[in-house]
């Protein structure tokens, strides 16, 4: 259940589903059941950004670390008009 937002350093609550932003993140399969089903078990988790984290950060998955937070371009326009 979410309970506040996925930042460590944000103590911002979870209240409503408009503020802020949801992620669902694969966070990887259970390598136990893929061996004896030879079928890749999703596992699906939910995440929250409030509104002035998400504005900053975004999350991402990395295996054997866990769910981290990125931080965005300071305008998205910038890193598009870098390319």
């Amino acid at each position: 259940m979410l309970s506040k937002c996925a930042n460590p350093g944000c103590p911002a609550p979870f209240l409503y589903l408009h503020e802020g932003k949801l992620f669902r993140l694969d966070i990887g399969t259970e390598s136990a059941a893929r061996q004896t089903t030879q079928k890749a078990v999703r596992n699906l988790e939910f995440f929250w950004l409030c509104g002035q984290c998400a504005a900053k950060v975004t999350l991402r998955y990395k295996k054997g670390v866990g769910v981290t937070t990125v931080s965005l371009p300071e305008t998205r326009g910038q890193a598009a008009s870098a390319s």
